[in-house]
Protein backbone atom coordinates (compact mmCIF):
# COMPACT_ATOMS: atom_id res chain seq x y z
CA UNK A 1 0.00 0.00 0.00
CA UNK A 2 1.42 3.42 -1.02
CA UNK A 3 2.47 6.24 1.51
CA UNK A 4 -1.55 7.86 0.72
CA UNK A 5 -3.21 4.95 0.86
CA UNK A 6 -1.93 4.40 4.53
CA UNK A 7 -2.69 8.30 5.20
CA UNK A 8 -6.17 7.74 3.68
CA UNK A 9 -6.70 4.68 5.86
CA UNK A 10 -5.28 6.25 8.82
CA UNK A 11 -7.72 9.41 8.71
CA UNK A 12 -10.63 7.39 7.76
CA UNK A 13 -9.79 5.62 10.95
CA UNK A 14 -9.35 8.47 12.87
CA UNK A 15 -12.77 10.24 11.98
CA UNK A 16 -14.59 6.71 12.79
CA UNK A 17 -13.32 6.86 15.88
CA UNK A 18 -13.53 10.04 16.70
CA UNK A 19 -17.27 10.24 15.42
CA UNK A 20 -18.08 7.11 17.64
CA UNK A 21 -16.78 8.67 20.53
CA UNK A 22 -18.53 11.97 20.32
CA UNK A 23 -22.11 9.87 19.84
CA UNK A 24 -24.03 10.40 23.53
CA UNK A 25 -24.63 6.84 25.42
CA UNK A 26 -28.33 6.56 25.14
CA UNK A 27 -29.73 6.17 29.20
CA UNK A 28 -32.06 3.59 30.00
CA UNK A 29 -35.59 4.62 30.44
CA UNK A 30 -35.71 3.09 33.60
CA UNK A 31 -33.08 2.50 36.35
CA UNK A 32 -33.18 1.51 39.98
CA UNK A 33 -31.26 1.78 42.40
CA UNK A 34 -31.59 -0.29 45.80
CA UNK A 35 -31.17 2.09 48.66
CA UNK A 36 -32.16 -0.37 51.73
CA UNK A 37 -32.87 -3.81 51.78
CA UNK A 38 -33.35 -5.81 55.01
CA UNK A 39 -35.08 -9.07 56.68
CA UNK A 40 -38.19 -8.11 58.79
CA UNK A 41 -38.20 -9.70 61.89
CA UNK A 42 -41.82 -10.29 62.92
CA UNK A 43 -42.99 -10.97 59.36
CA UNK A 44 -41.81 -14.04 58.61
CA UNK A 45 -40.50 -14.91 55.14
CA UNK A 46 -40.78 -11.17 54.43
CA UNK A 47 -38.26 -8.77 52.89
CA UNK A 48 -38.27 -4.98 53.25
CA UNK A 49 -36.70 -3.04 49.84
CA UNK A 50 -36.89 0.65 49.53
CA UNK A 51 -35.37 1.73 45.66
CA UNK A 52 -35.05 4.72 43.71
CA UNK A 53 -36.58 4.68 40.33
CA UNK A 54 -35.82 7.51 37.72
CA UNK A 55 -37.93 6.66 35.09
CA UNK A 56 -37.24 9.11 31.84
CA UNK A 57 -40.16 11.43 29.34
CA UNK A 58 -42.14 8.98 28.04
CA UNK A 59 -41.15 5.93 29.21
CA UNK A 60 -43.57 3.29 31.04
CA UNK A 61 -42.70 0.07 33.46
CA UNK A 62 -44.69 -3.27 31.25
CA UNK A 63 -47.28 -4.60 33.09
CA UNK A 64 -46.13 -6.57 36.14
CA UNK A 65 -46.80 -7.55 39.25
CA UNK A 66 -45.07 -7.88 42.89
CA UNK A 67 -45.15 -10.90 45.45
CA UNK A 68 -45.53 -8.05 48.08
CA UNK A 69 -46.83 -5.37 48.81
CA UNK A 70 -45.87 -1.89 46.82
CA UNK A 71 -45.51 1.68 48.48
CA UNK A 72 -44.86 4.60 46.04
CA UNK A 73 -43.77 8.32 46.66
CA UNK A 74 -43.03 10.38 43.49
CA UNK A 75 -40.20 12.66 44.26
CA UNK A 76 -40.25 14.36 41.22
CA UNK A 77 -42.85 14.73 38.09
CA UNK A 78 -45.82 12.57 37.30
CA UNK A 79 -46.29 9.47 36.72
CA UNK A 80 -49.37 7.50 35.48
CA UNK A 81 -50.86 3.99 37.71
CA UNK A 82 -52.70 1.66 35.79
CA UNK A 83 -53.96 -1.60 38.01
CA UNK A 84 -55.57 -3.70 36.40
CA UNK A 85 -59.68 -3.15 36.96
CA UNK A 86 -59.32 0.49 37.86
CA UNK A 87 -59.32 4.01 36.36
CA UNK A 88 -55.85 4.99 35.69
CA UNK A 89 -54.39 7.29 38.40
CA UNK A 90 -51.78 10.22 37.87
CA UNK A 91 -49.77 11.37 40.88
CA UNK A 92 -47.30 14.38 41.19
CA UNK A 93 -43.99 14.86 43.31
CA UNK A 94 -45.09 15.32 46.45
CA UNK A 95 -48.02 12.43 46.27
CA UNK A 96 -48.47 8.51 47.14
CA UNK A 97 -50.12 5.78 46.32
CA UNK A 98 -50.08 1.70 47.06
CA UNK A 99 -50.58 -1.36 45.08
CA UNK A 100 -51.86 -4.51 46.91
CA UNK A 101 -49.75 -7.73 46.81
CA UNK A 102 -50.19 -9.54 43.33
CA UNK A 103 -52.24 -6.76 41.52
CA UNK A 104 -50.99 -6.42 37.77
CA UNK A 105 -50.59 -3.06 36.71
CA UNK A 106 -48.28 -0.22 34.65
CA UNK A 107 -46.52 2.65 35.20
CA UNK A 108 -46.17 5.31 32.77
CA UNK A 109 -43.98 9.10 33.34
CA UNK A 110 -46.83 11.13 31.99
CA UNK A 111 -44.91 13.74 30.79
CA UNK A 112 -43.39 13.48 27.32
CA UNK A 113 -40.61 15.88 28.25
CA UNK A 114 -39.66 15.41 31.96
CA UNK A 115 -38.07 13.05 33.78
CA UNK A 116 -39.92 11.18 36.94
CA UNK A 117 -38.59 10.01 40.04
CA UNK A 118 -39.99 7.33 42.91
CA UNK A 119 -38.62 6.16 46.27
CA UNK A 120 -40.71 2.54 46.24
CA UNK A 121 -41.03 0.60 49.05
CA UNK A 122 -41.73 -3.19 48.72
CA UNK A 123 -42.61 -5.75 51.49
CA UNK A 124 -41.36 -8.72 49.71
CA UNK A 125 -41.53 -12.91 50.05
CA UNK A 126 -37.91 -13.33 50.72
CA UNK A 127 -35.94 -14.81 47.84
CA UNK A 128 -38.56 -13.55 45.18
CA UNK A 129 -37.86 -11.23 41.91
CA UNK A 130 -39.08 -7.71 42.96
CA UNK A 131 -41.13 -8.06 40.23
CA UNK A 132 -43.15 -11.10 37.82
CA UNK A 133 -44.13 -9.58 34.34
CA UNK A 134 -47.48 -10.27 33.02
CA UNK A 135 -48.63 -12.29 30.46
Amino acid sequence: MTPSKWRALALSLSLTLFTAASVPAQDAPITRREILKTELQGLQGMDGIMYVTDIAPGAAAPRHSHPGYEFNYVLKGALTFEIDGEQPKTISAGQATFTPRGHIHKVTNASSTEPAQIVVVLIHEEGQPLALNAK
